[in-house]
Parts: C-alpha cells; sequence; structure tokens
C-alpha cells in the first residue's frame, strides 16, 4: 500500500495539503502552525488524545471514528482479560510482580491496549500514576518532554489472562522526547534507565513493547501487524556516535500458539480501518533482521523515493524498541522479549515537500493509530494466553 494526498481524502475526509485541519484538531498545538517542524508532528503523534475535546474537534471535521465505536472481542472461553483491582501502594511504590509487562507509548496507543486488556480502566484516566525515582530519572530530561510535563514516568494496571498476570504500562518516558544529546562518557538515556527499572521490578518472564509504527515498502496495509524478537537501531542523528547506534539485538522466537485465533478476532473492529484495505490485517514473523523493527533517532517515515533510507532495514520504524534491545543485552538474566508493532501509516508516495509528506503520515496517524493498535493488543493477548 502506498498512500498519497488522494487515498487520505478517501479514507480519512479531506487533504491535509489544500486543506489543513483547524488548530482546534491538535493535542500538540505547535504541530498545526505553518512554521512546524517535523518534530512537531512526532510530538502530536505522541500527545493526541482522540477522547480529549481536539480529539472530538478531529472526528468532527474528519471521516475517522473514536473507540465509542469500539466492539467488544468475543474472546475464546476462559481465556478473556480479567482486569485486576486497583494496586496496592502509592504512585512512589516500585511496580508489582508480574509473569509478563507489557508497555506501550502514546496516548491513543494507551486507549487501545486498555480497551483490549484492561477492560473498564483506560489507561489515561484510571491508570496508577508511576513515580518511583522519578526524580533521579527526570533529573536527565529536557524541558518540556513528556515525562516532565506529566511529572512521572508513567501509568499502569494489571491484568491477568490464562492464569498469568500481567502489569500493562503506558510509559511517558520516550527515547525521542526525554534527551536529544547523547549523555556523557559513561552516563545512560533516561529512557533506558526506565527500562531497566521497571523490569527488575517486575522480573517477569517475558516483555512486550506494543504499539503503533510505520511501515517499510508497500507490503503493509494499515492494522497489519509485525511480531519481531529483533530490533536494530538505525541512529544516523544525535544517537550517530552512540556504540549502539546500528545495532541489532534479538530475543528467542515468540510463542504464535494462538496467533490464528488473533487473526479471526481482529474482525470485530476491522471496520473501522481504512476502506483502501483489501484485505483483513494479518500479523507478520519476524525472523531476520530485514524483517525486524528499527527504532530511528528522528521523524522518519518511508516514502515511495526511499529519502530516509529505511528500505531493507526492517519492516516497520518507530523510535524506541531498540533500548529495550539494548537494556536486555547489559543485564543479568534477562526476560525474553518481542516487539509488536501495527502499520499506523503505510509508505508514503513522493509527492510534494517533505514537510508535506510528513503531514500526511501524521493524520492517518491520527485518524487510524488506535484502530490499528487494537490489532496489535489482539496480538499481545494471544502472546500472553501462549506462556
Amino acid at each position: 500500500m502506498i498512500a498519497d494526498r488522494e487515498w487520505v481524502r478517501r479514507n480519512i475526509g479531506f487533504d491535509p495539503i489544500a486543506q489543513p485541519a483547524p488548530v482546534s484538531t491538535f493535542s500538540f498545538t505547535a504541530a498545526a502552525r505553518p512554521s512546524s517542524t517535523p518534530e512537531d508532528l512526532q510530538r502530536e503523534i505522541i500527545d493526541f488524545d482522540s477522547e480529549s475535546p481536539a480529539g472530538r474537534e478531529f472526528f468532527a471535521f474528519t471521516a475517522a471514528t473514536g473507540l465509542s465505536r469500539f466492539t467488544d472481542i468475543p474472546w475464546p472461553d476462559g481465556l478473556a482479560p480479567k482486569t485486576g483491582t486497583k494496586p496496592t501502594g502509592t504512585s512512589r511504590s516500585p511496580l508489582p510482580k508480574a509473569d509478563v509487562l507489557v508497555v506501550t507509548w502514546t496516548v491513543d496507543e494507551g486507549h487501545a491496549l486498555s480497551r483490549v486488556l484492561t477492560p473498564g480502566k483506560d489507561s489515561h484516566n484510571d491508570y496508577v500514576s508511576y513515580t518511583h525515582k522519578f526524580a533521579a530519572i527526570s533529573a536527565k530530561m529536557r524541558k518540556g518532554c513528556p515525562a516532565l510535563e506529566a511529572k512521572r514516568l508513567g501509568a499502569y494496571w494489571t491484568t491477568t489472562i490464562s492464569g498469568k498476570k500481567v502489569v500493562v504500562f503506558k510509559s511517558d518516558s520516550h527515547l525521542s522526547q526525554d534527551i536529544k544529546k547523547l549523555p556523557a562518557r559513561g552516563g545512560t538515556l533516561p529512557n533506558y534507565d526506565v527500562w531497566k527499572q521497571i523490569i527488575e521490578e517486575v522480573q517477569p518472564g517475558l516483555v512486550i513493547t506494543t504499539g503503533t509504527a510505520g511501515g517499510i515498502g508497500t507490503w503493509g496495509e494499515v492494522g497489519d501487524v509485525v511480531v519481531s524478537p529483533i530490533v536494530r537501531f538505525d541512529g544516523i542523528k544525535w544517537l550517530k556516535h552512540a556504540p549502539f547506534h546500528d545495532a541489532v539485538f534479538t530475543s528467542s522466537a515468540p510463542k504464535s500458539k494462538f496467533f490464528d485465533q488473533a487473526v479471526s478476532l481482529f474482525a470485530a473492529n476491522a471496520a473501522q480501518l481504512p476502506r483502501d484495505n483489501i484485505r483483513s490485517p494479518k500479523i507478520v514473523q519476524s525472523d531476520d533482521p530485514a524483517s525486524s523493527v528499527v527504532t530511528t533517532d528522528f521523524f522518519g517515515f518511508d516514502t515511495s523515493d526511499n529519502h530516509f533510507g529505511l528500505q531493507g532495514l526492517g519492516d516497520l520504524s518507530e523510535m524506541g524498541d531498540a533500548v529495550l534491545g539494548l537494556v536486555s543485552s547489559q543485564i543479568k538474566a534477562p526476560p525474553r522479549w518481542v516487539a509488536v508493532r501495527n502499520v499506523s501509516d503505510p509508505q508514503i508516495k513522493a509527492e510534494g515537500t517533505l514537510k508535506e509528506q510528513a503531514a500526511l503520515a501524521a493524520q492517518i496517524y491520527k485518524a487510524f493509530g488506535r484502530w490499528s493498535s487494537v490489532c496489535s493488543a489482539i496480538v499481545c493477548w494471544a502472546l500472553i494466553a501462549a506462556e
């Protein structure tokens, strides 16, 4: 699939280049300005909240739909997620121990993941804030980043799937946002510190990082899910001098016992995905670096002219998962881990300016990010149920 202006008009209801969306539809208002930068659009993707006033304005202006249209998933008998009671302790307490740790990133990814894995408890409105060692870790962060603005490292709840206890964590720490320069020699990235801390507290047998990503190449449609025990850095900007700037990390192959059932469960909400999709979403399992998840240190997305050089590096690009691989390579007795990423925006046709192409990618995310994340959340369920 390749998305161009006409694709966006057909599937979202407007052409962002000919008719820019109103400022009221943006959660990060700098992204709506004519002087906006790719970094502003990246922050809009992180902050956009379809359940907020900006989200309601977006739905009024576009053909996009909100999670009020969510259809409950017909789980197999005995395998439905069972939302836990409110975790004990305070926001300053360590995370509870669990069999599985699931981490997601943007506001709308959190909404979708919580609808699927913690029914009745929303990540934005209900989850318990997590501030354990916030002062020490946030001291490394730059002014204005999401974690400093939220005054926390993230928020969490628990659930149980097939007898496995799960901590579901919505992170406010982001590799792309916390800091924009390498720490001094011997220092660590704030997001590295967060990953290491929450893994050591939960002591899981499996860690899943999940959410949206941009498709690389034309293979993918919005809603497709890549399951990858392989992640790689593509650090060509502020991470270009890091020793891990092009590192590849690998974990053991995930358990796929329930993948066929997961694909069948996509159908409950597949009608909310783009009308141009010509098939049902599918699961793609990565088994080599060329089909892996690529972590960039810039707001990159695949274009038909391969502007950012992503083609051949992996199936999807995003901005954080390789930190999990880095942490796991440096701690004792690391858990198994896997990246579960959905195609929230496909390859963008190289027409107009690069900024206009970035605007298309951002609006596609805002329209369908939550719905494609429902698919990846179901895949998380499948992985946990198979444990």
